[in-house]
């Protein structure tokens, strides 16, 4: 079968933390091919045009989509997706609308709040921001309006509270300042309000401050298969390593950075004991409710913080974990037992399995 790995348009020049995509759609290609496929790896361009230009050109029977962003910005890579669904080219992963509630983390925290799932609590800048203008998007509009009203921090602001700002469109690691800013008093929310209004104009994306929940970190991740989604053995961060004065994070270093303390110290583990059961029950089933609120499909990774008295709150939703083979969703996929092969043969079923039902439905 003729399999085409899209990846979005990489820079020489890209930082690592980009370049990634190229390792991972080699490692996908060359899985492909043990499997018997025939794979050609491809850049989606910089537009949605350059995107369905290929495709058409390429003919693929079915695409594994690797594509994080368009227009250079994370904010667009639910485009890829569109293109496909457009074309009607059978592609592994989430669709369009998927990547594009949970690629504007503003969106995710909102949905999840409507429904009661936990999501720690945010501040925004004073000022409603521009992106609420959308023309002709009034629920978009209307989604960012309520964000930015729930963001607005009261006077009895919790005591202690402290917060990390984030990017509301780039990855976690990159999209993250790794510096705690607290939020007790009515002079410390104003600092993060103008703290966010100057990373705002810095980037040029959308800014805004989350409570940080110190204590334990957990990645569940998730698979669609014909019968629903399949959780994966959980995996927690362990951060033994670091002292009581440590950021607790898995930041940019942490991820990137081979040489730094925090890449070496941050280690997943599979193994729990016995008490930790009805957490990682209530984990597995927030995660359940999540890919069921997002209208998730393919495959996708859910990251919590649990805190001191043992109260889940959802960190991400990524609806396009990475899939380089050292990566969380792969190992996870090797603790159930499967290999990275096997865990590529299954994504390509998915999405070939999904094409067929939309077909007949």
């Amino acid at each position: 079968m003729r399999v085409v790995v899209v990846h979005q348009e990489v820079a020489s020049s890209a930082p690592e933390d980009e370049r990634d995509v190229l390792t991972q759609a080699q490692a996908v290609a060359e899985a492909l091919r043990e499997l018997g496929h025939e794979a050609v790896v491809v850049s989606a361009g910089t537009t949605p045009a350059e995107l369905r230009a290929r495709m058409r050109e390429l003919r693929p029977e079915v695409v594994f989509n690797l594509v994080e962003s368009l227009f250079g910005s994370d904010r667009f890579q639910y485009l890829a997706a569109r293109v496909l669904e457009e074309l009607r080219i059978p592609f592994t992963g989430n669709g369009s609308q998927a990547l594009f509630l949970t690629g504007d983390k503003r969106l995710t925290k909102i949905f999840q709040a409507r429904a009661g799932v936990p999501t720690p609590r945010w501040i925004c800048n004073s000022e409603l921001p521009q992106d609420t203008g959308t023309p002709g998007d009034a629920w978009l509009a209307r989604c960012l309006e309520e964000f930015h009203a729930l963001g607005q921090p009261a006077e009895n602001f919790p005591l202690g509270a402290f917060f990390l700002l984030k990017s509301a469109w780039a990855h976690a690691s990159a999209g993250l300042v790794e510096s705690l800013w607290e939020a007790s008093t009515v002079e410390q929310r104003q600092r993060i309000q103008t703290a966010i209004a100057e990373r705002t104009a810095a980037t040029g994306e959308p800014w805004f401050a989350e409570e940080y929940i110190d204590g334990r970190e957990f990645n569940l991740s998730l698979v669609g298969t014909t019968s629903g989604p399949v959780v994966l053995p959980p995996a927690e961060i362990d951060f033994s390593a670091f002292s009581p004065q440590d950021l607790r994070i898995v930041g940019y270093r942490a991820k990137w950075d081979p040489d730094s303390f925090e890449y070496r110290s941050t280690p997943r583990r599979f193994n729990f004991p016995p008490d930790d059961l009805p957490l990682l029950r209530r984990l597995s089933q927030t995660a359940l409710a999540c890919w069921q609120l997002f209208g998730l499909t393919g495959y996708a990774r859910v990251d919590f913080r649990v805190d001191r008295e043992g109260i889940p709150y959802v960190l991400e939703i990524n609806a396009n974990p990475c899939l380089s083979p050292d990566a969380g969703f792969p190992a996870a996929a090797a603790e159930a037992g499967w290999s990275f092969p096997q865990l590529i043969a299954r994504l390509i079923e998915d999405a070939l399995s999904r094409a067929r039902a939309e077909k007949s439905g």
